[in-house]
């Protein structure tokens, strides 16, 4: 049971309680005192700041527990994850000091302004002489944010800065969220082109489906920076990279082996075309309504470009009516849409993806006597298929080479070097992913982008290394 840190301040009257009661209410609730500050003594009555471990569920307890015990005032109640947002988790710092007039005079006026007429003389000097080799925007409407749906651009802020922790983290990589107060898709369109002069690469997120394609699509088409839109992408990529060493302890092939995506929304269509991209050879998407099949109708562009595929299957029926004898199944929908019996009804050696957040499609314990290889989107089960593998290296590659998109091959080849970070000693049914924190994964992941844009011939830079 997940365990969480809270931070409760009280105030005593010490006419009619004693700090033992109240570590008693505490302890009685399922709270671990671990340490005591006083914020201010008195001899009637004090405030104090009391650290205590608890589960998550039992949070609520401990505090409704101090409320109903007389002679305590709950004043606040904050926990460690709100106290590492305070004041946001991101700054911005100079590379160094300005201590004299000097220093002024050359990172401002008048220096600065060769500098800026250099740029004006020739634009792409702004890829050496500014940020804008390095630095991403991460940019959301806030319209469809994690587990928590359209929650609004302020809401959305918190992601997006740990986001660009991770971006800065992992690949060194300058992010900086952009939260835009508009579901308009041709306002988010115009302000991030307006925008991007600052940014070398626009990383999207969070927007709902189908906005996201027009947009995604769009700014590939107007700008010549890479644009990647993540919760297709990213997911996507970890999908086919988990599959790749899947595939391997089953001893199957790719283009043998029937695959059933569940939830065909901006990640479902990604993780599609993908497939296909990868050697998938029948492949059957399913929404809400059923089955996509091979030469249906379809309101939707993507689900109609899907039915176009002739990897498509020809039939018809609800997820539990097409399931039977797949040998993958792929859920990025809703949690709990499977049981045991369904999962039994897949071929032998089956490979189930159940990505769905905080509950997956089938409950790890009823699946796991049924499935040889079984992966979620959670961290506390082995198997984690988390994006959080992907942007870092994906955007260091195509930065470092000023890519002028990321393609389909950049994509692919980033799958295939998260999944050889994996060697095929270390490969088993627990172990298909690397960790987020394995440092040879963004590595990889740029080496096998870079190498790929060179070839596709979207590369306007070619490194060193690579030369």
């Amino acid at each position: 049971m997940a365990h969480t840190s809270i931070i409760v301040r009280v105030e005593l009257d010490h006419t009619k309680i004693s700090f033992g009661e109240v570590a008693g209410a505490i302890s009685k609730a399922g709270g671990d005192i671990t340490s005591i500050d006083v914020i201010r003594p008195g001899k009637d009555t004090s405030v104090r700041d009391i650290t205590v471990d608890a589960t998550e569920t039992g949070e609520k307890q401990i505090v409704d527990s101090l409320k109903s015990v007389d002679g305590i005032r709950l004043i606040n109640v904050s926990d460690r994850t709100f106290l590492l947002h305070l004041g946001g988790k991101i700054g911005v710092t100079p590379k160094l000091p300005i201590k004299t007039r000097d220093d002024l005079s050359h990172v401002y006026t008048p220096g600065v302004a060769k500098v800026c007429t250099a740029i004006h003389e020739d634009q792409q000097k702004a890829y050496s002489l500014t940020i804008k080799r390095n630095t991403v925007a991460v940019v959301t409407d806030g319209s469809a944010v994690l587990g928590l749906g359209d929650i609004g651009p302020h809401a959305a802020a918190p992601v997006m800065e740990g986001k660009a922790m991770l971006f800065k983290q992992l690949a060194d990589v300058d992010a900086f969220p952009i939260c835009l107060d508009t579901k308009d898709t041709d306002e988010i369109i115009r302000t991030i082109k307006v925008i991007s002069p600052m940014f070398g690469g626009i990383n999207l997120e969070d927007i709902s489906s189908p906005r996201c394609f027009e947009i995604e699509r769009r700014l590939t088409e107007e700008l010549d920076i890479p644009i990647f839109h993540d919760d297709q992408h990213g997911t996507a990529v970890v999908v086919i990279a988990g599959l790749l060493n899947a595939l391997k302890v089953v001893g199957k092939r790719m283009d043998r082996i029937k695959v059933v995506v569940n939830g065909i929304g901006a990640a479902g269509v990604s993780i599609c075309k993908m497939l296909l991209g990868a050697g998938v050879r029948h492949l059957v998407p399913v929404d809400i309504h059923g089955a996509i099949v091979r030469g249906g109708t379809y309101e939707y562009p993507m689900w109609q470009w899907l039915a176009d595929q002739p990897q498509l299957g020809g039939v018809e029926g609800t997820l539990k009516d097409v399931l039977p004898d797949a040998d993958v199944f792929i859920g990025v929908s809703r949690g709990g849409i499977l049981h045991a019996e369904d999962v039994q009804k897949m071929a032998p050696d089956s490979i189930v993806f159940a990505m769905a957040n905080p509950v997956p499609e089938i409950d790890p314990v009823e699946a796991l006597p049924h499935v040889k290889v079984f992966a979620t989107g959670r961290s506390d089960l082995p198997n984690q298929i988390n994006n959080v593998l992907v942007f870092p290296g994906i955007f260091r590659g195509a930065l470092d080479c000023r890519a002028r998109v990321i393609n389909e091959p950049m994509k692919l080849a980033a799958a295939r070097a998260i999944a050889s970070v994996i060697s095929d000693s270390e490969l088993n049914d627990q172990y298909i992913i690397p960790s987020t924190f394995n440092e040879q994964v963004v590595k990889q992941v740029r080496k096998a982008v870079i190498e790929t844009a060179i070839l596709t011939g979207v590369a306007r830079r070619t490194p060193r290394e690579f030369r």
